[in-house]
């Protein structure tokens, strides 16, 4: 017996570009000869026999008929009327297997979803599109939804299929251009990938934009995951950073690259448990209240240093799996120690597998080069003004701070974003509708991503890496700021390692390098970084910026920290720095921890080390660092000896250090510096011997004379280390 096909949607399937396989394929209710029956098609190319079967009936078997040569059965049950749950029986030419058949289930993503998503609010999307285990109509299997709205045709394809993109049809949900299949019997680990087929008949292989894990480098394929198996262990941690406000509290954060902070024997990759028990506790002892990872989104090329993503929702599989990923985390918080991740939403790379013309189109990007490539990078920019992109990307910020319990993301390269003219020449870009080279919508993608992680994520830190003048990228979005709590002075670093990297003879000629970024403090929550890009491609690791000999390169990078630490705004130091490695970053090998086998390097990281248990421990260096109630100069003008002197100030009624920083060589025995009333103890000295420095002490608890000195009517005289920083406290 055949029923009545329609023979275009019949060509449909076997040329497979039916926008909605389901309404041919699977059950359903049909007249034939002038009666109701249930009718059920399948479209298995590899099949030579398929039988209905009934799981919860042995004996309700009905044989399939081949009605077309490429696979095409059918068969129709004339003494049953109601819909049941079925089964097909598949025998092949050389294989066999029994499932349930992906065509009799109904659709999992509402209208609503779709319509949310549609107008780019839809904050969980991630639970929606990509690979989903679930149970539906009492069947375990996994959902699998993507977003293709030019394609002709989207298949799951995978081993289970052979992957045979013929097999696995999706249905196209409406105009929202979703995808959606629901296939049974599948499982987490299994491996799979979009097949789509592009207007002009080209087939396309994608990974899974929204997968929560991936196959390891050079495999694109995706992985089934469900991360919501983990059982997370800090709600003390969660709770508290709901609670605080980071603008007033200690932010001194270690710049870590997970590949190369250390390796296994023979070069290998540690992976998250190892680092989980060899990271953090080196960073807790360290003292240090916040990790930067730099990215550990999927990206296939590890020269990239995971700055070109291919997998935006999905943790590196080079250290573990997802859930591994989420223990560190974890770990991390039950330690005392925040995490934050690098993230990039500024551009993506054209690696086939990836979201670049993901379903025959410009999708992702912008269709004119000019909008939507980066001609230095060879990766495409974000099409920010398409609701369904800025929707990826905000709900995958969400993403890696609700779900991941990540406590703040570093947003790279947002002058990128904001300027449409950023690294191009003329005819490279093209104008705003007003005629400028602001990027307006992604301007307004960075507002509203802000505004909702600030509602729904309190606590959290988002951080802008941005390098220009635009104003207001520290401020909220509702006084026409982009929002972030923070941004990184690369304006205080490029003026400073400019200063120290001069001969301490001509650097009384260059002081303005020294005390500019005071002028503009205010303006922005700032970070000084040291980051990872100051110690690559020819720039020198930070030891070997300093000038001198052996003992003035470590006594330089000693003072460097100590002023940077008392300077206003948050800290942060790329890795290895610490230790003064020699060697410029290499993210093809381990930090070169030997070194440690050395006494000036040992002496500097126990510097380090106890300058950051130092910062956290008084409050006057984080409490007012975005007003001018918490700093002070004391002396900024003493260019000719190359010196400065300051004050930082704590809420608390005499809660004052003063700082001395002597930038060269030449110790100051009887160096006179204006300060408040009162007796100081100085409580750390980089040149004390313990460090590696000359001993030059002030030992002795100082009393303020009522000498009248920088302005201040007492003062008190102090002995200064030769290129070094000495920080009193008033007692």
């Amino acid at each position: 017996m055949i029923s009545e096909i329609d023979l275009d949607e019949l060509r449909q399937i076997i040329n497979s570009t039916h926008g909605d396989p389901h309404h041919i394929l699977g059950m359903h209710e049909t007249a034939f000869r002038q009666k109701k029956v249930l009718t059920v098609r399948a479209f298995i190319p590899q099949a030579a026999a398929v039988t209905v079967i009934d799981p919860e009936d042995p004996d309700a078997r009905y044989p399939m008929t081949k009605i077309h040569s490429d696979g095409f059965f059918e068969a129709i049950i004339a003494d049953r009327t109601s819909w049941f749950l079925y089964q097909l029986d598949v025998r092949g030419y050389d294989t066999s297997w029994t499932a349930y058949d992906p065509y009799s289930f109904s659709p999992v993503i509402s209208d609503l979803d779709r319509h949310l998503f549609g107008q780019g609010v839809h904050y969980e999307i991630y639970d929606k599109l990509g690979a989903h285990p679930m149970t539906h109509q009492g069947v375990d299997g996994v959902l699998f939804a993507v977003w293709a709205p030019n394609a002709r045709r989207v298949s799951v394809i995978g081993e289970f299929n052979a992957w045979d993109g013929r097999r696995h049809t999706m249905r196209q949900l409406g105009s929202s251009g979703v995808w959606e299949l629901f296939v049974p019997g599948l499982q987490t680990y299994d491996r799979y990938k979009f097949e789509i087929k592009a207007q002009n008949n080209d087939l396309l292989q994608k990974s899974d934009p929204y997968a929560s894990f991936a196959e390891l480098r050079p495999s694109a394929s995706s992985l089934v995951f469900d991360i919501n198996t983990y059982a997370w262990g800090d709600q003390d941690w969660m709770a508290k950073r709901a609670r605080e406000n980071p603008l007033n509290g200690p932010l001194n954060i270690y710049e870590a690259h997970l590949g190369s902070w250390r390796r296994g024997e023979n070069n290998r990759f540690l992976t998250y448990v190892e680092l989980a028990d060899e990271l953090i506790p080196y960073v807790k002892d360290m003292g240090y209240r916040y990790i930067e990872l730099m990215p550990v989104e999927e990206h296939p090329f590890d020269g990239s240093w995971g700055y070109q993503v291919t997998g935006y929702y999905a943790p590196t599989s080079r250290y573990g799996s997802p859930c591994e990923f989420m223990a560190f985390v974890d770990r991390c918080h039950q330690n005392g120690i925040g995490v934050l991740l690098d993230w990039v939403p500024a551009h993506f790379p054209k690696d086939s597998h990836g979201l670049g013309r993901f379903d025959g189109t410009a999708l992702y990007e912008h269709e004119d080069s000019r909008k939507g490539e980066h001609p230095d990078w060879g990766t495409y920019i974000f099409n920010y003004g398409r609701r369904e992109v800025s929707n990826f990307l905000i709900a995958n910020a969400i993403f890696w701070l609700e779900r991941y319990h990540i406590d703040g993301l570093r947003v790279d390269a947002v002058a990128s974003m904001l300027y449409l003219d950023y690294g191009k020449g003329s005819g490279q870009w093209i104008p705003n509708q007003y005629g400028g080279n602001h990027n307006l919508e992604a301007a307004e993608f960075m507002r509203h991503m802000n505004s909702v992680i600030e509602k729904r994520c309190p606590g959290t830190l988002m951080i802008a890496e941005e390098s220009t003048a635009w104003a207001g990228v520290s401020r909220p979005a509702k006084q026409n700021g982009l929002g972030f709590q923070f941004k990184w002075n690369m304006g205080w670093m490029n003026d400073f390692l400019s200063y120290m990297v001069k001969d301490c003879v001509y650097r009384k000629y260059h002081h303005h390098n020294l005390t500019f970024g005071m002028v503009y403090a205010y303006t922005e929550n700032f970070i000084l970084v040291l980051s990872h890009d100051e110690v690559v491609h020819g720039k020198g690791s930070l030891i070997n910026k300093m000038p001198g000999d052996l003992w003035q390169k470590f006594a330089n990078l000693r003072l460097a920290f100590g002023f940077m630490y008392g300077h206003p705004g948050k800290k942060l130091v790329f890795m290895g720095g610490e230790f003064g490695q020699f060697d410029e970053w290499n993210e093809a090998g381990s930090l070169h921890w030997f070194l440690l086998d050395y006494e000036h390097h040992r002496q500097t990281q126990s510097y380090v080390r106890d300058l950051n248990h130092f910062y956290l421990q008084e409050k006057s260096l984080w409490q007012d660092d975005f007003t001018p109630q918490g700093f002070e100069w004391i002396n900024c003008s003493d260019y000719e000896r190359s010196v400065v002197s300051f004050i930082r100030k704590g809420r608390t009624e005499g809660d004052i250090l003063a700082f001395v920083c002597n930038f060269t060589p030449v110790p100051l025995l009887e160096h006179r510096i204006g300060v408040p009333a009162g007796g100081y103890r100085e409580v750390m000295n980089s040149d004390d011997p313990k460090y590696g420095g000359s001993g030059i002490l002030n030992t002795e608890t100082l009393q303020a004379q009522k000498i009248s000195w920088d302005g201040r009517p007492f003062s008190i005289e102090l002995k200064v280390p030769p290129l070094g920083v000495t920080i009193l406290k008033l007692v």
